[in-house]
């Protein structure tokens, strides 16, 4: 499915996340001169993928056009701990206000980016792709999903508009699998059609029906083997549920063409960052 995302920021989300935070004004910063000019560092603490250059960039800029970002390193780049990340150049105020919004940004999609790196490294060589999925942070889907593709890793559909997944409720409410496949198929939304299977008797079931992709939920590696067996090809086969970096090797390597991960987008341990900010002489 993997749908085209943009690389740069909605203007309208970043003024939502700095309203969030400023609303009326911010008081702590009103205490610093006007005129007063600083510099500031942005040092990681942990290794990371960079991702989010452009909405830190979009953070400064919504608050003070003049605010300058120098980046000493590039996006999707991996960097070690204690790299400096980029130096901002501005009016105090400007910096201090910007500060916490821009870095939540920064830290939360580089995470999502380093965690991404981590399970594609797991699975180098296998041909199997590691997929994001919908259970990501309200607000930052598309921004998520972008950081995703930053660390090596795949989209699955966007939202509910560009891909068909039928689960189990929707089975239920359709009737069978074949019914559900088949009213899917009556769309002609030149769309993906995926069914979420929980046995090999529903893969048979999948199969015949037509399913264009299998989601095989909970499977044991065993049961992923006989799966890709009795596929012999006819759909791709997408693995889901439990699985982590201790095991995901072990679930490519069985033949399925997809892995999606939840966690990329959902377990987030954000990046510790530093701002380091030095007051400027007049």
């Amino acid at each position: 499915m993997d749908g085209i995302l943009l690389s740069q920021p909605d203007m309208t989300d970043i003024r939502y996340y700095l309203d969030e935070d400023i609303g009326s004004g911010d008081l702590t910063a009103s205490i610093i001169p006007e005129s007063s000019k600083a510099k500031a560092a942005v040092v990681t603490r942990d290794p990371l993928v960079v991702c989010g250059q452009a909405w830190f960039d979009a953070v400064f800029k919504a608050i003070d056009s003049n605010v300058q970002i120098d980046w000493q390193v590039a996006e999707a780049e991996f960097n070690r701990a204690n790299t400096l990340l980029c130096t901002v150049h501005g009016f105090s105020r400007s910096l201090l206000t910007g500060e916490r919004t821009a870095l939540n940004l920064l830290q939360t999609l580089s995470a999502t980016a380093t965690l991404s790196y981590e399970f594609a490294k797991a699975v180098e060589g296998t041909g199997c792709r590691v997929l994001d999925t919908r259970k990501t942070i309200p607000g930052l889907r598309n921004a998520q999903k972008y950081a995703v593709k930053c660390g090596g890793c795949f989209n699955h559909r966007i939202g509910l508009f560009d891909g068909i997944l039928i689960k189990e409720n929707h089975i239920l409410a359709a009737g069978s699998i074949a019914n559900a496949v088949e009213n899917a198929k009556a769309l002609k939304a030149g769309v993906v059609i995926e069914v979420e299977v929980e046995s090999l008797d529903e893969v048979q079931l999948a199969l015949d029906a037509g399913a264009d992709r299998l989601l095989l939920d909970n499977f044991t590696v065993e049961a992923l083997s006989k799966a890709v067996l009795l596929n012999d090809g006819r759909a791709d086969l997408e693995a889901s549920g439990n699985i982590t970096l201790g095991s995901i090797r072990r679930v490519a390597e069985t033949g399925v063409d997809y892995i999606s991960i939840g966690a990329l987008t959902k377990n987030v341990n954000a990046i510790d960052l530093s701002m380091r900010i030095e007051f400027l002489d007049e």
